[in-house]
């Protein structure tokens, strides 16, 4: 598994640097949200066979609030709306090649890893750190790129 995984990562750097001589367009997709359709960054970019997601918190899209429970419950809101985001796009979290995760206390860790290995059983390629003031207070950000 983890030479597939270094594979992966090989060609998707690979396929990076010949994507502006690829007849593929680059494709800066809007938010399928509509509260966040007009945000001044885009949801998706999607180049060479890859989905690059902007980052997500644990923010209740239809309340556009954060979650209530702490790490554990913002992870798993956290990681089900990057799985919207990747279904409307045509793709799944086993298709995740890639995760930055950032954390307001790296105190929250454990309780984080444990929720965020369920849903990413493949193991992807992992980078995780601690920064303080996250948006909208969230105690998790993470972001992702994916097969599409």
């Amino acid at each position: 598994m983890k030479n597939s995984v270094y594979l992966t990562m090989v060609l998707m750097v690979l396929s990076l640097f010949n994507c502006q001589d690829s007849d593929k367009p680059i494709i800066f997709h809007k938010s399928h949200e509509p509260k966040k359709a007009e945000a001044p960054f885009s949801d998706v970019v999607e180049a060479n066979g890859f989905l690059f997601l902007a980052g997500q918190v644990g923010m209740d899209h239809k309340t556009r609030t954060l979650v209530k429970g702490g790490i554990s419950a913002e992870t798993r809101q956290c990681i089900e709306n990057i799985n919207s985001v990747l279904k409307h796009h045509g793709s799944s979290l086993d298709k995740v090649v890639k995760c930055t995760v950032i954390l307001k206390d790296i105190e929250d860790f454990k309780s984080f890893n444990e929720i965020y290995e369920t849903y990413f059983p493949n193991k992807p390629v992992r980078t995780t750190f601690a920064a303080s003031g996250l948006a909208v207070g969230a105690r998790i950000e993470i972001d992702v790129i994916a097969v599409q």
